[in-house]
């Protein structure tokens, strides 16, 4: 049987001992220096692989930090040679970067992106884009689904105990942070609203309210105007990358074009009008998208009354933070009378409203 280096060691340690005894105190501590190398040495010789490996990696490391953090390099006249500079590119300076505000820039109108003479996409089902529809005009050509006297606004109730759903089609959250879901645009049924110019699309569901409010609002002496109802996908995706655009042009990055973008324009499968619950609602006195309808005797009107009909102010001023649009007196979300009552007397958001009763 072969005999070990360490047991040949001991033995050789151990017959030094017996031959002097004034050596035996020494013996113990020279056998454990002894066998402790004996030890390494062998621990060592049976992981030479992981070792060699592991000095490779040390030394590519390091190789490849003497190129990446030239540290060593010498300020020198030699220093030209590895990294040489034009004379022409030392004189340029950098400009001070400037940080943008996004709150000088102001928030555009459909009107203000949509291009004169270029062939815009199909998507608008019979509707002429930026076009508004007068409400009298409206009437006229959809007699026949006029509500009877004595029938429309629904009087005022206590819907603090009502048990609302969160499957009821009327109540659905779409904004930034819920999308629509999918294959839900292709169910939803369109119906027809008929004017002289063309035909209007919305959820069919609502067209009977939608009709009662007009109509009330006429009988107050108010003309209203419609715009932008039902809008499908492509539709959207072409009217926010235009306001992209225009503010990219203005000189923002693409981040703060999106972000001062999406907060007039809702992203594509965000936008509530992609499921026909939704209009933007002007007058015949003022027909802009703007802060100032609020102030107009058709934009208090509405506030104060649209929902008897079941529609919301769905963008209120103040509520920014919650809602992630900017405020907008012209756009009505339909969530049926009994949630829009709710809301209007609470003075919430459609998305306080989930957080509280659904």
């Amino acid at each position: 049987m072969k005999v070990t280096l360490e047991e040949r060691f001991r033995k050789r340690l151990l017959k030094i001992g017996k031959k002097n005894k004034f050596l035996r105190f020494c013996i113990i501590p020279v056998m454990a220096v002894g066998m402790f190398f004996i030890h390494a040495i062998g621990y060592f010789r049976g992981n030479g692989k992981r070792f060699i490996m592991l000095a490779m990696t040390l030394f590519l490391f390091v190789v490849y930090s003497s190129f990446s953090f030239p540290l060593f390099i010498s300020e020198d006249e030699n220093r030209d040679e590895w990294n040489p500079i034009s004379d022409e590119a030392k004189d340029i300076v950098l400009a001070e970067e400037q940080e943008i505000n996004l709150e000088d820039f102001a928030h555009l109108d459909d009107n203000d992106v949509l291009p004169e003479g270029e062939d815009l996409p199909d998507t608008v089902h019979g509707m002429d884009i930026g076009e508004r529809y007068n409400t009298e005009d409206i009437l006229e050509y959809n007699q026949d689904r006029l509500p009877t006297e004595g029938s429309g606004a629904a009087e005022a109730e206590d819907y603090e105990d009502y048990e609302f759903s969160p499957d009821d089609w009327r109540l659905i959250l779409i904004n930034k942070q819920n999308s629509i879901p999918e294959g839900y645009e292709e169910e939803v049924p369109l119906g027809n609203i008929n004017t002289m110019k063309g035909v209007m699309h919305c959820d069919e569901r609502i067209i009977d309210d939608l009709l009662a409010m007009i109509q009330a609002a006429k009988e107050d002496g108010v003309t209203l105007q419609i715009c932008s109802p039902y809008r499908d996908l492509a539709y959207q995706e072409y009217l926010f990358n235009r306001k992209i655009k225009y503010y990219m042009g203005m000189g923002l990055s693409y981040m703060d074009a999106y972000r001062l973008g999406s907060q007039a324009v809702t992203v594509p499968n965000a936008s509530e009008h992609q499921i026909g619950l939704a209009l933007d609602i002007v007058s015949n006195t003022y027909t802009e998208l703007k802060e100032g309808f609020a102030d107009t005797e058709a934009g208090k009107w509405l506030a104060a009354n649209s929902y008897r009909f079941g529609f919301i102010l769905r963008y209120p001023k103040g509520k920014e933070d919650i809602t992630g649009i900017e405020f907008e007196p012209w756009h009505f979300r339909y969530v049926g009378v009994e949630a829009a009552t709710l809301i209007t007397e609470k003075g919430i958001t459609l998305e306080e409203f989930w957080e509280e009763y659904l």
